[in-house]
């Protein structure tokens, strides 16, 4: 069986706590994951504090938040908190001006991580939506290339487009994203944001959302990648019961 991610929003050490908490419950879950959300104190590998002890944690890292002329900020919590895997995305501009970026790409940064924290094994993104097919392989390639070593796809909504990448990335560890969809607003942003893709008979509905994590549950089984759960509009302790 592949290994079950669930992501956490690190809005506070009480809520992760209660999250925390909440997937102990389920032995199915292998792994946190924790996203860089800039209006919240606490980062990732901060977070680790509370979840590494019960779950590994694989916080995310923004490239264009590390200068490369300066060591990894990170360093010394990865290995006070015992983080063994992180997650590399490009990330999104910040919407405060007084955050300072730097025109890091991933790529640089998952060199940074091979050299400076060797011990970590690094994943990068893949955004199956944001340009061709024949493009965003050539991107897997390079990130694979300069040291990563699985991948986390943006959610998908449809089996047939899941299974035409786990064609064409086979050989390659991937966490499958799923996402719940629950209003036909919360679709539309899918769609205008990110282009996701759709299949004809989906439905926003609890029912249809829970049938759908389920078959890709049942398509990594026996896989070396594994599934990644993004419950972004709805809580965990309400979601995961309709799973599992």
């Amino acid at each position: 069986m592949g290994r079950i991610a669930v992501e956490l929003v690190p809005r506070d050490d009480d809520d992760l706590k209660r999250d925390v908490e909440v997937l102990k419950k389920f032995p199915q879950v292998d792994c946190i994951n924790i996203p860089d959300i800039l209006r919240y104190e606490v980062k990732p590998w901060e977070a680790a504090k509370i979840t590494q002890p019960a779950f590994p944690t694989i916080p995310h890292v923004r490239a264009m938040d590390i200068d490369l002329s300066q060591p990894l900020p990170m360093i010394e919590k990865f290995r006070e908190y015992g983080i063994k895997e992180v997650l590399i995305i490009a990330g999104d501009p910040p919407q405060d001006m007084l955050h300072k970026v730097f025109p890091t790409e991933t790529i640089d940064v998952i060199r940074k991580f091979r050299e400076e924290l060797p011990e970590v094994k690094v994943y990068a993104g893949i955004d199956q939506y944001r340009s061709g097919i024949r493009e965003e392989l050539y991107k897997v390639e390079r990130k694979f290339q300069a040291g990563a070593s699985g991948f986390f796809t943006q959610p998908f909504f449809d089996m047939r487009f899941l299974e035409m990448y786990a064609d064409l990335l086979d050989g390659k560890e991937i966490f499958w994203g799923v996402s719940p969809v629950l209003s036909a607003r919360s679709r539309g942003y899918w769609e205008r944001k990110d282009k996701a893709v759709f299949p004809k008979d989906f439905e926003p509905s609890p029912e249809w959302n829970a049938k759908f994590a389920r078959k890709v549950i049942e398509f990594i089984s026996g896989t070396n990648g594994g599934l990644y759960f993004m419950p972004i509009t709805i809580d965990i302790k309400d979601y995961l019961p309709q799973i599992f």
